[in-house]
């Protein structure tokens, strides 16, 4: 059981997170210079993920990527990286500007059996209730982790904004460090509960002779926070596999529910087309509220996600001042 309360800038809440402004890792002339001539010579000749990022671009990017890892690893958790005007790509370039940088940042994980790497986010009618992922809805998808019922652990979520939604759609980030310490305070017997494990449903991304669930404690990692957590996967694998939650575990998960939807905890913000934001996955939760989109399926909301495993040997230990 967790018994220490997390301080230090990843331990952040509303009112004590840095401006907006600072959010922001715009990359250098430099390296867009670089961007543009990958983008030139690709032109759509072969599929985005066959993409490379130049050894070039490695080194005339290393500090402002530096300035993003500071941020996922040792800061607030998120950064968002933009890559020149709104205007400066194509929305079909800027998928492979996207892809190009999240390498920058870690490597590519497959999203589903099918070995998706660039995910389509938008609303696709389906409803979760029946199997979808809320990723293909317009549903609110309330606050979790990506992959949690996942066996690798996935370091960092990429979403690039090609178009935001009519309404709604808001991007909303918490602290997994601070919801930690809010339990701490008020419902210290929830996070013993939440240290077990609870049955996750795959939610249909079963390999031969895999379960329909996975067991994974909401926190873990020993060391280093680990959050695995998406209720709907808890309660829809519980039902698999024929266990109910007990009152217990309803009353852990209620108590978690309550926190990180705290709005003095939480940050909330809409991504503009081009921009690019990158998750810690492991301890920050993030929530996408219900939307509307416009009729003209050109309009609709489209977003673009990245799972990324960060590079081996990165340090964690130092948080940033």
């Amino acid at each position: 059981m967790l018994t220490q309360t997390a301080s230090g800038s990843r331990a952040w809440r509303a009112d004590t997170i840095d401006a907006p402004e600072a959010w922001h890792c715009p990359l250098s002339e430099a390296a867009l210079a670089i961007l543009d001539e990958a983008v030139r010579e690709w032109q759509g000749r072969q599929a985005v993920t066959d993409l490379w990022p130049p050894d070039r671009l490695h080194e005339v990017a290393a500090e402002s990527l530096e300035v993003a890892r500071a941020a996922l690893e040792l800061g607030r958790g998120f950064t968002i990286i933009t890559a020149g005007q709104p205007d400066r790509y194509s929305p079909r370039e800027l998928q492979a500007v996207y892809w190009l940088v999240g390498q920058l940042l870690g490597w590519p994980l497959e999203q589903n059996v099918q070995g998706t790497l660039l995910y389509d986010v938008r609303d696709t009618g389906q409803d979760v209730r029946y199997g979808a992922r809320f990723s293909v809805t317009s549903s609110e998808s309330t606050f979790h982790t990506d992959n949690s019922f996942g066996d690798e652990v996935l370091d960092y979520v990429g979403l690039l904004c090609l178009r935001p939604a009519k309404s709604g759609g808001e991007s909303q980030l918490v602290s997994g460090h601070s919801v930690i310490n809010e339990l701490l305070a008020r419902h210290r017997e929830a996070l013993e509960v939440l240290g077990r494990p609870f049955h996750v449903d795959r939610r249909g991304g079963l390999r031969p002779g895999d379960e329909p669930t996975a067991r994974f404690p909401v926190f873990g990692g020993g060391e280093e926070l680990l959050v695995r957590y998406l209720r709907f996967w808890i309660e829809a694998g519980h039902e698999k596999a024929g266990l109910p939650l007990t009152t217990e575990q309803v009353n852990a998960l209620n108590a978690l529910d309550r926190v990180a939807n705290d709005r003095h905890l939480r940050v909330e913000f809409t991504l503009a087309a081009g921009e690019m934001l990158f998750v810690n996955n492991r301890w920050i939760l993030h929530n996408r509220t219900a939307f509307e989109d416009h009729a003209e399926p050109e309009r609709q909301r489209h977003y673009v996600r990245l799972w990324l495993q960060r590079p081996q040997g990165l340090s964690t230990s130092t948080e940033e001042g």
